[in-house]
């Protein structure tokens, strides 16, 4: 799964293997064991590649299908009163949808 995201990742930045392996310090081929799930990233790795990418450690680990909560908590905090009204609108919606 992490590989999975890795590489999703990675093609999403438009980068290359090469020039994530050149930001983390490793060959491209730990990069390219990483992305086919043959090797899993130690934790200071996890951690460069979330900061790198600007996610969180638990959407890189497949734990959250949200990218950077922090993000998301402060662009929320940043609405005004009326737009906080119709996303709580919206919100109450999609929960009756399902």
């Amino acid at each position: 799964m992490v590989g999975k995201i890795i590489r999703k990742l990675r093609i999403e930045k438009g980068i290359t293997q090469n020039e994530l392996s050149n930001y983390l310090g490793l060959t491209p081929k730990m990069i390219s064991f990483y992305e086919l799930g043959e090797r899993f990233p130690p934790y200071d790795i996890i951690n460069k590649l979330a900061d790198y990418f600007n996610v969180s450690t638990d959407y890189l680990l497949g734990r959250s299908d949200i990218k950077n909560p922090e993000k998301l908590l402060s662009d929320y905090s940043n609405l005004s009163t009326d737009d906080l009204k119709v996303l709580e609108e919206c919100i109450e919606l999609k929960i009756k949808d399902k």
